[in-house]
């Protein structure tokens, strides 16, 4: 991520407001005017590098969503890391971006698709950090023609009707000027090449299906629902492009111990009524074992006691985040004969004393998300 973390708005010159076709407008602008291949200004090197990070987080509703919340720190904490692009020329660049070559010339080498995949963790795994494999069907270079799409020895020829552009064009004049229509040249869709003899694999798509599984280390700390990007994982280019990348949805499977909120973890212990007036020493779970606590006599319903350095770890930070654990007071539901006459005896031996005011239930309750 860039050092000097400029506003992303301002580096692509929008305001906050705009839509995407505004954003797209303006990146490919500045991508045109400071691609190094283009470019003699010295510093035309790492404002390229701002233009394409800032064009990657707004583009996209996620990102731009927690940008707009957060700022930089919200990215860092949902786990977003610019990709790092190396691009050959400007056609490449747009085609990572949009799929196509936007700027003319010879017929384009379209950037491979995008994939989503998806795993489920344990939150004990979350809050330790674990490697996972994650299976899914990708679309890889066809080994037999080496991702030409032509059977090994036969001729490729350029597409007669396009002449290799990939792309025809119709101009048509009116009062109002000329107009210049560009289509995908329907006799070779685009490639600009003719394929004399397809390969007898993949019967010239030049690519094929392959079950993969991709070991994937997911940090401590993530949260649900965050994605990892694979960069270069996802499905094969065409003749030879850039590959598309792999989101990888981390899902977290809910622990019936715990509540997470944020790097907070909330959980609750149960106490008799007697162990809640005479105190107890009770044993209540957290992510590293069970830890012993003990309760004072007197304890009311609602107290809770935080267990610091005991919730989660911070994503791409320092330290943990604490355990909250809420006091819940077990009132008995049915007595019998005996139990019922030595509670009315108790009852006749209370004074004011024995029912001291104490901090309110919801005042316990908001302490515990303070």
């Amino acid at each position: 991520m860039a050092t000097t973390e400029r506003d992303y708005y301002e580096v692509l010159g929008v305001p906050r407001d705009a839509d995407e076709a505004d954003i797209k407008r303006a990146f490919r602008r500045l991508a045109r005017e400071l691609h190094p291949d283009v470019s003699e200004a010295p510093d035309a090197q790492e404002r390229f590098r701002e233009v394409v990070e800032a064009y990657e987080v707004l583009s996209k509703r996620e990102t731009r969503d927690l940008y707009d919340r957060y700022g930089h720190a919200g990215l860092r904490s949902g786990g977003f890391q610019p990709g790092h692009f190396d691009f050959g020329s400007l056609s490449d660049l747009f085609a990572a971006f949009f799929g196509d070559d936007l700027i003319g010339g010879r017929a384009a080498r379209s950037r491979g698709a995008d994939l989503a995949a998806e795993v489920e963790i344990d939150l004990a795994d979350a809050a330790k950090g674990v490697n996972r494999g994650v299976p899914f069907e990708v679309a890889v270079a066809c080994s037999h023609c080496e991702g030409s799409g032509a059977e090994p020895g036969s001729a490729i020829t350029t597409c007669p009707t396009c002449g290799g552009l990939g792309r025809l064009q119709q101009v048509s004049r009116s009062v109002f000027g000329e107009f210049v229509r560009t289509q995908t040249c329907p006799a070779c869709t685009g490639t600009g090449r003719r394929i004399e003899t397809p390969c007898t694999v993949c019967d010239g798509a030049g690519r094929l299906l392959e079950e993969r599984t991709l070991e994937v280390d997911i940090p401590a700390g993530i949260h649900d629902g965050q994605q990892i990007r694979l960069s270069g994982e996802g499905h094969a280019g065409g003749l030879g492009a850039r590959a598309g990348d792999v989101y990888v949805r981390v899902r977290i499977r809910p622990d019936p111990r715990f509540v997470r909120e944020n790097d907070d973890l909330f959980s609750t212990v149960d106490l008799t009524m007697t162990q809640a007036a005479l105190g107890a020493m009770l044993r209540v779970p957290t992510l590293d074992g069970e830890a012993e606590l003990e309760f004072a006599p007197g304890t009311q319903p609602g107290t809770v006691v935080i267990l610091r350095g005991c919730g989660m770890p911070a994503l791409r930070g320092f330290g943990r985040g604490d355990q909250r654990v809420l006091v819940n007071v077990l009132v008995p539901s049915r007595l019998n004969e005996e139990q019922r006459r030595l509670l009315e005896e108790f009852d006749t031996h209370v004074d004011e004393r024995t029912y001291k005011a104490d901090e309110g239930f919801f005042e316990k309750l908001k302490s515990a998300f303070r």
